[in-house]
């Protein structure tokens, strides 16, 4: 009977605290974090571009060799009916 008075003691004294705390997700302290105030431009390297360009290439072909070959295996498995 205690364990489960203490028990419910710690339990609400838990959502107290959860109700007490602010309910955005900026810091407790506004100096805290301080955002630079110039924003810098990232550009992307005609290399990286050609890259994810390919990558992005490599992606879509495999993905229509999927679809064609499931195609095919389905047109075989109707013949074999």
């Amino acid at each position: 009977m205690r364990k489960l008075t203490f028990a419910f003691a710690v339990l609400s004294s838990l959502g107290a605290a959860a109700l007490v705390q602010p309910a955005s997700a900026a810091p407790v302290m506004p100096g805290a974090v301080a955002a630079p105030d110039a924003v810098t431009q990232v550009r992307m390297t005609p290399m990286e571009h050609r890259m994810m360009h390919r990558r992005m290439e490599r992606r879509m072909m495999h993905r229509r060799m999927e679809r064609r070959m499931m195609r095919h295996q389905m047109h075989r498995r109707m013949h074999r009916m």
